[in-house]
């Protein structure tokens, strides 16, 4: 389901408005700054895949970039600098 089919007071956004971002999983947070799932994940499904794989805020924003990029197989990495 899309979050825009989400009930209003549980899609990340409005929950930030509303409640302010300790209202807000890592998840939810890192899924603002995504804005967009792809198809079959929303963005809140890709975040829990990165913080997942990355175990965490702190292994995900010490990634380099080209393993940013590849991970999951959802983003094809930038070969310009």
């Amino acid at each position: 389901m899309a979050i825009n089919e989400w009930p209003w007071a549980e899609r990340p956004r409005e929950k930030l408005l509303a409640r302010g971002p300790q209202a807000l999983s890592n998840a939810e947070l890192l899924a603002i700054f995504l804005r967009t799932g792809i198809r079959g994940k929303t963005a809140v499904d890709l975040a829990r895949e990165l913080l997942a794989e990355f175990k965490g805020l702190r292994g995900l924003f010490a990634a380099e970039r080209n393993r940013l990029c590849t991970a999951g197989g959802w983003v094809r990495p930038n070969t310009r600098s």
